[in-house]
Formats: structure tokens, sequence, C-alpha cells
């Protein structure tokens, strides 16, 4: 079926008859004057009609579901858990990072009678949008990964993201569903006092305990007498493997089965992936970047022993008035722990007041591009951070 939504820059409604021609067995519009033949079904709107469909096919699914959301690690704790998972179940997840009132509908509808457990990524920016994805994907199970300064253009302040992202919890408690929660947060475990179904995990957890072990390279983990080596680095992932064990622990995985999930899974989608080139090593980290996740990335950087560290980092979005205060905070702590040479680019880092030389600022991606041309690097550990509108990736190119 062909949904015809509807964009900025684009009426899905004009495409409703090629879809038929290229083998759509329906189409879905909402403008009358494309209804071509009594295969287009002719709705008030087509966004709501597939919320609504998406919220009806849930309905007749007899399975449990699994929400997250959260400020950093949404994706990649996902794929943690989906990876665990299914060594015994058959799963469906969402896809990439399609978390949104689009993106949560279209994972429902992916869901079949085959599927035995659904893990259900979403994503916010403003006040009542996870409560509306709740209403939708009707979670039993529910976690968030952590809150942190993201989104603050929509959400206002810390306080309102937590009040935001708060939302799964809030749906959760309304329909006596389960709360993963982290005992090492003290705003999450505040968030769930005096609810009882609440199953904790974390290294000060009586119900499931998980240490951590190590952090350089890789983070190591210890459970239930079994250490767990992944490939992911920065002490940040520790709680996003932790939320992986202590699920599949929830759901009576056997310790060596989810070693084997978590050891094999290999990070993608440029989100803390190792990658080497010629004679470089490079930390991919630029699918996004807010000031909790660039503080935390920096932090990690800082600890790895190389004598040649580089640094690329881009411009944080969405921040809203905080943006020149945060993208400052950031330019701070590099001042006060130099970790290399470090490159700048944006036009909130370009503004920013440096005093060392160490740091080069570029207002536009091209200005560092033609450096790039003229440079070579030869034996350097990168680091590159930056927010998705950076498209920081495009480093790889020339180094």
């Amino acid at each position: 079926m062909f949904f015809a939504l509807k964009g900025d820059h684009f009426n899905g409604n004009s495409f409703a008859e090629q879809a038929l021609t290229l083998g759509a067995a329906y189409c879905v519009v909402d403008e009358k004057a494309f209804v071509v033949n009594e295969r287009c079904l002719l709705v008030a709107n087509v966004l709501e009609t597939l919320q609504q469909l998406a919220k009806h096919h849930r309905k007749q699914l007899n399975l449990p579901i699994i929400a997250l959301t959260g400020s950093n690690g949404k994706t990649t704790t996902k794929e943690l858990i989906n990876a665990v998972l299914t060594t015994q179940f058959t799963t469906t997840a969402t896809l990439g990072n399609l978390n949104n009132h689009i993106g949560v509908p279209l994972t429902l509808l992916r869901m079949t009678k085959d599927t035995e457990i659904g893990i259900v990524e979403m994503g916010a920016n403003h006040q009542k949008e996870i409560e509306f994805l709740c209403n939708i994907a009707l979670p039993d199970y529910g976690l968030i990964t952590n809150f942190g300064k993201a989104h603050l253009e929509g959400f206002g302040s810390i306080e309102g993201v937590i009040k935001g992202k708060s939302e799964l919890y809030d749906h959760l408690k309304t329909h006596q569903k389960t709360i993963f929660v982290n005992t090492n947060d003290a705003i999450q475990t505040k968030q769930v006092a005096n609810y009882k179904n609440v199953v904790t995990f974390g290294q000060t957890s009586n119900e499931t305990k998980i240490e951590l072990m190590a952090t350089q390279p890789f983070v190591s983990l210890h459970f239930n007498n079994t250490t767990i080596h992944s490939k992911l680095t920065g002490a940040y992932n520790f709680n996003n493997l932790s939320i992986a064990v202590a699920i599949g622990n929830y759901f009576k995985i056997k310790p060596q089965h989810i070693k084997f999930a978590i050891e094999s899974y290999n990070p993608t989608n440029n989100r803390s992936q190792i990658i080497e080139k010629g004679k470089n090593t490079i930390l991919m980290d630029a699918y996004n970047a807010n000031p909790t996740s660039m503080m935390a990335a920096l932090e990690n950087f800082e600890q790895l022993v190389h004598k040649n560290k580089v640094l690329f980092l881009g411009d944080m979005f969405e921040l809203g008035a905080d943006a020149e205060k945060e993208h400052q905070a950031i330019v701070d702590f590099l001042q006060e722990n130099p970790m290399g040479t470090i490159y700048l680019v944006g036009k909130n880092f370009f503004k920013t007041k440096v005093t060392t030389q160490k740091i080069q600022k570029f207002e536009h991606f091209e200005d560092l591009k033609q450096l790039l041309q003229k440079t070579i690097f030869e034996n350097a550990f990168m680091l590159i951070k930056g927010s998705r509108g950076m498209a920081l990736e495009r480093v790889l190119e020339f180094v």
C-alpha cells in the first residue's frame, strides 16, 4: 500500500497513479483529485490514517512491545537489545532511527503474527510527542537511556527534557506496565519512586547487578559470573550495554547467549564506529551530537592514549538560546584539557572565543575542506563528532 504523505516540499498524492503503475495494491490519498480508480482509498488525512491503522494493527498483535527513548544512545541501545533478544526470539525492531510520528507506525506495521517481541525506538524534540507515540504503540515495557541536553530549542531546558522523555514512564505507570530503570541514574530512580512494576539494573542494583570492568580500548562488563567484552568505546556505552544485558536477563536469555550477542555486535552508521584508513584510526561518532553526548565523547577521547590526536568537531543543533553558551563550554573544556590538534566547524563554533593555536575554527565545511586538501595526516588517532546536519563524515574523504 502506498500512503500519500505530504511534506514541506512534496505532495504524496501526486505520486499515487505512478505508485499503482509500479505495483502498489492500493493508494491511500486525501485529495479527491488524485482518485484515479477504485484502488485509491480517499481519507480525510493520510498521516492520521497511517497512525490509526498502526494502532489498530498493534491491538491485534498478542505480543509484548518494548519502547525506549532518551537523549543519547537510543539507536545503539535498540540495536543491542535486538541483538540479545534475537538469540531466542523472533523480533521486529525499529529500522535505523525511524523513531518519529511516521517511523513508529511503520515499525508497528512491519510486525507480523511471527513476531514474538517488538522493539520500538521513540524520538522527540517537544513535549507531548512521546505521549503521542505511546498512545499508538501501547508498550508493555519501557526504558529511558538518559536525560541530556538535547533538543533544548524544543524542550526549553533540561527540566523540559526530563518531563518530555518521562512521558514514557507516565504512560507505563497509567497502564500498570513494566519499567526498566538504571539505579546509577538518580533522576530515573526518582521518576519511578513508589511505582511497583520496576526492574532495576546497574552497578548498585540488587536485582541485576552489572559491573563496569574496563573502558579502554573498549567497554567490558561483568554480569552473573560472565565477563563480556564489547566492541563499543566510551564509558557512556556502559549504560547502553547494561540495558541490553538487563532486558536479556529479564526475558531469561542465558548469560552465555547475552555474551555472544554483545560481543558479536559491531557499531555502524557513524555511531562510536572505529574505522582504519591508511595509517590513521578514526573514531567516527558523527551521527549526531548535543552538549551531553559531545562532552562524553571528549572525556572518553581524552583518556585514550595516543601521541597524535586530531579532533574534528561540528556544531550542535537545536539548542535555541543556549547555543552560544553550550558551544563556548565545549571550547573552554578543550582549552583546559588539551588533547591534540582540534578543528571546529560551523557557525556556532566559529563564534566562540579561542585562546590557543591548537584550535582552528572554520565557519563552513568548505573552508575546512580547503585546508584538508593540503594536509597529510599520518599515524593519527581522530575523533569526528557533530550534529547530523553537519555531515562531518565528509572528513573521511580527505584523511
